[in-house]
């Protein structure tokens, strides 16, 4: 007996023994997964600090941002709704597009901290995509955002719903012969795995144009007699069509944005969507964006403006973002309302698209996206450079020949000084030697009368503009300004470097601006930023149509609402007149990558974003400026008229905007210089550096 208490004693000891091994292994697994948890609640913290300027807290509210639950990684707003509401009622919940996070706002702060508790750190299914994702919980305090503004159809553009009935869609479809013989009736295609197909003409997608001398036999199919015969009725067409494009898109094909080509067809094109809902995105000229719901069964018009001057195609993608409200029949724009907005899912679709044959030169009012008028104001664009001398020729062409014509009229459009370059002079020591490398007219060489400042300039026409004023200020390139080493106690540099056309003479300059510092001495440089927008709030240079101040509702629910930074360019574009330009040590990909050396300089239209770091900025020049000594009679002409134009002409400037670090990244290259302080400033990014 005795025995056997002893090996049922032993036995006993080494169930304990393995429950204690098993317990601790249990609490090291709980104790790393606890920690990753938190890792990854902290990354989301500082992800919406930096990207959305969102502040999230550690005490308990009703308000939670949910990391991994957004748009933008496939969750929909059914799905995070039936996850969020098992824990109390939802008053709101805030889904921005293409973002992977959503806010949600409970009815009281226990049932927020309940929800909280149960679903930090806990793995969810997204439906239809088959993975499983983490959640990580934030606490907000409050959440600032802008009633969306119904966005206007592009002018000329028509969405018609319903323009047949569900059996003459299936009917339609039905008539298709995908399998036929190509040669007999009409051209068949594949074009990255979609289905096309020609009747009347063959549409070339190489060109968006078709062989005017080369009908395919036996016209447009008799089923679409009655439809079009519906359309002229209607008066949405002028002009039977004789070509027709039919293309059957599987979900997540698109069309690439393009403009139907003005030479080859007339003005209506016209599309029926069968099969299935898509959004489709038009875009004009100046960078504003719309995009289209378009039903099943719905009829598209595009005629005018929208049909000659906007971009259209449909982005390609498995999930369309629409309105929550109003899923599957929602025609016309679709409407930013972070509150109803969720996916819907992509099916196969299939596209009948009429096109009248032209059979004349298109003479449209937009000559320069036409095809029949392009040619005749045709302007060879400058390269980007591909050497220094390359470089010095673009920037006298395109930076310094135009400041001087433009002088006069650049100086009346640049009298206000920015507030945080005042702040910065009028921080200074009194009796500080100041000099201002690109001071264009002077604006800031007056504003701290206990400064000792000098300007120059590259343009002569600007520094003569000094001069008036009864500043100090001479000729120069930036590249090389005649002072002496270490005699300045600050410089500035205002919207000077974004001139310079390599990236090694951007950091001469900056590397010129630290010479003529004295040690411990400041340099403040501006650049016009690639990001126009930023954290969520546009800069004064982009147009805002459709704004309106009183239009901000505030609800309990996390983002806590960024103060307007001080001021923007005062018009068409930056400062100063000195040679400029600046290093692409870093990288971002939002930026494009630096231009290959053959590639020709885009030219940038004013007031909208960026697509190029290297451009050309038009400056539109008042034909009642004038030249010092010159007379002041002026003689009026019709607005658009040949005499107008020429009174009125358009000059071209070099620009390199920055991405956002790049400025910051040139000064950290230079020895001897320590990054005093870097930030956003209305459209440009702004480093504060100094010479250790």
């Amino acid at each position: 007996m005795t025995e056997r208490r002893r090996r049922d004693a032993c036995a006993i000891s080494k169930l304990i023994t393995s429950m204690e091994v098993q317990t601790s292994e249990d609490h090291l697994k709980v104790h790393k997964m606890k920690k990753k948890v938190l890792r990854k609640q902290v990354r989301a913290q500082h992800t919406l600090m930096r990207h959305e300027g969102i502040e999230c807290i550690s005490h308990a509210t009703q308000s939670l941002v949910i990391a991994n639950a957004g748009l933008g990684n496939g969750m929909s707003r059914h799905q995070l709704l039936r996850i969020v509401e098992e824990y109390g009622l939802v008053e709101t919940l805030l889904m921005p597009p293409n973002k992977p996070y959503s806010f949600v706002k409970y009815g009281t702060t226990e049932e927020a901290k309940k929800a909280f508790d149960a679903l930090n750190g806990k793995e969810v299914t997204l439906e239809d995509f088959g993975q499983n994702i983490v959640l990580y919980i934030n606490f907000v305090e409050k959440v600032f955002w802008r009633n969306a503004v119904p966005t206007s159809l592009p002018p000329g553009l028509m969405v018609i719903e319903k323009i047949i009935s569900p059996e003459e869609e299936r009917r339609m479809l039905e008539s298709i012969d995908w399998i036929g013989d190509e040669d007999t009736q009409n051209a068949q295609k594949t074009l990255k795995h979609r289905r096309v197909k020609h009747f009347g003409y063959e549409f070339c997608y190489d060109n968006n144009n078709v062989d005017k001398d080369k009908p395919l036999p036996g016209g447009l199919p008799e089923i679409c007699d009655l439809f079009l015969e519906k359309c002229l009725k209607q008066g949405y067409i002028k002009h039977k069509p004789d070509q027709l494009t039919i293309n059957q898109y599987e979900p997540g094909q698109g069309i690439p944005p393009h403009i139907d080509t003005h030479s080859a067809f007339e003005d209506e094109i016209i599309s029926l969507s069968l099969g299935a809902e898509i959004v489709m995105d038009f875009k004009h000229p100046d960078g504003h964006t719309v995009a289209i719901m378009l039903p099943r069964c719905s009829l598209l018009v595009m005629a005018g403006e929208s049909r000659y001057l906007w971009t259209h195609g449909i982005t390609p993608r498995k999930y369309d973002v629409v309105q929550a409200s109003e899923l599957g029949q929602k025609v016309g724009t679709i409407t930013a309302d972070v509150g109803d907005l969720t996916l819907n899912r992509r099916e196969t679709r299939t596209s009948f698209t009429f096109r009248k044959v032209r059979r004349s030169p298109c003479n449209c009012i937009y000559p320069s996206v036409c095809d029949s008028q392009k040619g005749q104001q045709r302007q060879v664009q400058p390269s980007f450079p591909r050497n220094e001398m390359e470089a010095s020729k673009l920037e006298q062409e395109y930076v310094h020949k135009v400041y001087e014509e433009i002088a006069t009229h650049f100086s009346n459009t640049r009298h206000s000084p920015w507030p945080r370059i005042v702040e910065f002079l009028r921080s200074l020591p009194k009796g500080s030697i100041v000099a201002d490398v690109g001071c264009g007219n002077g604006k800031y060489l007056g504003i701290n009368e206990d400064l000792y400042m000098v300007g120059c300039d590259r343009s002569k026409n600007l520094v003569d503009i000094c001069g008036e004023k009864n500043f100090q200020a001479f000729v120069c390139d930036a590249l090389s300004v005649p002072i002496r080493s270490g005699s300045c106690d600050a410089c500035i540099s205002i919207a000077v470097i974004h001139h310079f056309s390599t990236a090694e003479r951007r950091l001469a300059t900056i590397r010129e601006l630290v010479r003529l510092l004295r040690p411990g001495g400041m340099a403040l440089i501006y650049v016009w930023a690639m990001e126009q927008e930023y954290k969520n709030q546009k800069s004064k240079y982009l147009k805002e149509k459709n704004a309106s101040k009183d239009m901000d509702e505030e609800i309990n629910t996390g983002m806590a609402q960024r103060p307007l930074c001080d001021q923007m360019p005062d018009s068409s574009s930056q400062d100063s007149a000195c040679s400029d330009r600046l290093p692409d040590d870093s990288k971002d990909e939002d930026c494009d990558a630096k231009p290959a050396a053959d590639s020709r300089l885009p030219v940038h239209t004013n007031r909208t974003s960026f697509h190029s770091q290297d451009l050309l900025v038009p400056w539109h020049l008042k034909g009642s400026t004038k030249k010092k000594g010159e007379n002041s009679d002026t003689v009026s002409f019709p607005a658009g008229s040949k005499e107008q134009q020429e009174l009125s002409p358009v000059f071209h400037r070099y620009y390199h905007v920055f991405c956002e670090g790049e400025l910051e990244a040139a000064c950290r290259s230079l020895d001897g210089v320590r990054v005093q302080k870097s930030y956003y400033d209305q459209g440009n990014w702004c480093v504060v550096l100094e010479k250790l």
